[in-house]
C-alpha cells in the first residue's frame, strides 16, 4: 500500500498511522457528522475526503449524519415555525414528510460525494435498509423517536463489502410510520449495538473545555461527573457528555468529540498519539 499516495501532506505521519491502522485492523468506528458542520461546502468536502482515506486504509466505518440546519432551511421555506421541547423538534405529519425528504437528500449527496472519491457506500434509512426501530420519545413530541432495535446484519454485510453505511436518523414506529431521531442518540445506539471500538461527534468545538477554556484531552466518567456539578460543563454540551457516557457505559470503548472544522480532524483523532478532540473513557 502506497501511503504517501493515499494520506494528504498535512495529515498524521505516516509511521503513527501504520501503529494505529494494526489496532483498529478489525474494530468498528462510528462517525456522526452533524450540527453547524454540515452547511459549509468546504467543510463537507474534507470530511468526505477523510473517510474515504480510512476506508482506503482498510478500515470498518459507519456514518450517521443529522441535519438540523438544512431541515430548518426547508421549514422556513415553507413557512413552518418549529417549536421544541428540550432542544427536540416537535414534529407532526407535515414536518415529518419533510424532515425525511431533507435527510434522505443529505444521505443520497454523502453517497454520492463518496463514490467520486472512489469509495462505496450505501444509502441506509426509512426507505432503503431500515435498520432502526423506534418506540415514541415522548406524545408532546409527535413523530419523534428513541431507537429501540438496531438491525446489526444489514450494517455487517455492507462492512464486509469494503462499503461504508450510510445512515440517516430516521426510523420506522408502529405500522411503519417514519420518525426523526435525535442525530447523537441515533449514532449513540448504533455504536452501543454495534460495540464499535471508537464513536468519533464531529462538532464546530474542539472538544471538552476546562474553566479556562482549554481543550482537555482526555476525560473518565468520574471527572465528567464533578464537572458537570461545578458547572465547568454547560448548555449544549450537556446532552452531548451524557450520551457519550451512556456509549462508553455500554460497550463503546471511547467516545471522541472533535472539530469538524478543523482540516482532517477525523483522520488526527484516529491515527496519531495526540488525536484531535477530547477522547471520553469509561
Amino acid at each position: 500500500m502506497d501511503f504517501n499516495k493515499i494520506l494528504p501532506k498535512n495529515g498524521p505521519p505516516i509511521d503513527e498511522v501504520i501503529k494505529y491502522i494494526k489496532k483498529y485492523k478489525n474494530e468498528l468506528i462510528v462517525i456522526k457528522y452533524g450540527g453547524n458542520v454540515l452547511i459549509d461546502r468546504d467543510i463537507f468536502s474534507n470530511f468526505v475526503t477523510d473517510v474515504s482515506i480510512l476506508n482506503k486504509l482498510g478500515l470498518s466505518i459507519i456514518v450517521v449524519h443529522g441535519g438540523g440546519p438544512r431541515i430548518k432551511r426547508e421549514l422556513d421555506k415553507s413557512n413552518i415555525k418549529s417549536k421544541f421541547i428540550n432542544g427536540l423538534r416537535v414534529t407532526d405529519e407535515k414536518i415529518i414528510n419533510i424532515v425525511e425528504s431533507v435527510l434522505i437528500d443529505f444521505n443520497i449527496d454523502i453517497v454520492n460525494s463518496l463514490k467520486k472519491k472512489g469509495t462505496q457506500a450505501v444509502s441506509i434509512h426509512t426507505k432503503n435498509n431500515n435498520i432502526i426501530e423506534v418506540i415514541p420519545e415522548a406524545e408532546e413530541l409527535g413523530f419523534v423517536g428513541v431507537p429501540n432495535k438496531i438491525n446489526n446484519n444489514i450494517l455487517f454485510d455492507i462492512i464486509k463489502q469494503n462499503k461504508i453505511p450510510v445512515i440517516s436518523p430516521l426510523g420506522l414506529g408502529k405500522k411503519n410510520q417514519t420518525h426523526n431521531i435525535n442525530g447523537d442518540t441515533a449514532a449513540m445506539a448504533i455504536a452501543k449495538s454495534l460495540k464499535s471500538r471508537r464513536l468519533l461527534l464531529m462538532t464546530n468545538v474542539d472538544g471538552v473545555l476546562d474553566k479556562e477554556k482549554k481543550l482537555i484531552e482526555e476525560l473518565s466518567s468520574s471527572k465528567i461527573f464533578k464537572m458537570l456539578e461545578d458547572g465547568t460543563i454547560t448548555e449544549g454540551m450537556i446532552p452531548k457528555i451524557n450520551a457519550c457516557l451512556d456509549a462508553v457505559n455500554n460497550g463503546v470503548t471511547g467516545v471522541g468529540i472533535i472539530n469538524g472544522t478543523k482540516e482532517h480532524s477525523c483522520l488526527w483523532e484516529i491515527f496519531s498519539d495526540r488525536g484531535s478532540g477530547t477522547l471520553i473513557r469509561k
